[in-house]
């Protein structure tokens, strides 16, 4: 496990950025074979308040604020429905970790927050989280949120064009995933590629907290 100062946290985080690309050269390759599979994420110690938000969710719309899913840790991923290859893996990743805490899966909270305002609406992150898991939760988002949130995370998101296909533009992001204890304070970020037998034994330490 890696330690680090949250003094460094968005230089940690700016380490970490992937993107969803459409050139082959632009994808990530972090999980691409084994040796190259994260084998730790990286401990933000101490702990880092995260500032609240509050947006739309694929629960119909219903406003919906981080802060809502206190008491329970929670996977934080800013990815986009219409995302080719990284959002998808992450996610499935994501089911792994809820399996393998079996029957503390309950307690965990996993969320994605759209860097795509324009396509991704309530509904259609309504569809696409339910594909993955009932439970998982989608944010619709806005330019002044991300801007004002993006800091903390060292959030990277831009559009480009996408010529001959249906698609018409796709989003380069950032791919980190960010574990948020139940007081809603930042303790790991894992990079891309990061498997489940790493994230849920850290989930599984927060559970264990007594606070």
């Amino acid at each position: 496990m890696i330690r680090v100062r949250s003094t460094l946290v968005l230089l940690v985080l700016a380490l970490l950025l992937s993107a969803c690309a459409s050139a082959p050269a632009a994808a990530p390759t972090a999980a691409n074979t084994e040796t190259d599979v994260p084998t730790a994420g990286t401990l933000i110690d101490p702990p880092k308040p995260l500032s609240d938000f509050t947006l739309p969710s694929s629960a119909g719309g219903k406003p919906l604020s981080l802060s809502d899913l206190r008491g329970k840790p929670v996977l934080l991923y800013f990815g986009y429905t219409f995302c080719p290859d990284i959002c998808p893996t992450t996610l499935s990743e994501f089911i792994r970790v809820k399996h393998d805490l079996a029957s503390k899966g309950d307690q965990l909270a996993v969320l994605m927050v759209s860097v795509d305002p324009e396509r991704d609406t309530p509904e259609v992150l309504g569809r696409y989280m339910q594909a993955f898991d009932p439970s998982f939760i989608g944010m619709t988002s806005n330019e002044a949120t991300l801007r004002r949130i993006g800091s903390e995370y060292g959030l990277f998101y831009q559009r480009h064009a996408v010529s001959g296909s249906a698609a018409a533009y796709l989003m380069d992001h950032s791919a980190a995933t960010y574990l948020i204890d139940q007081q809603g304070q930042l303790r790991m970020v894992y990079s891309y590629g990061t498997p489940h037998t790493v994230i849920a034994p850290d989930v599984e330490r927060l559970l264990a907290e007594k606070r």
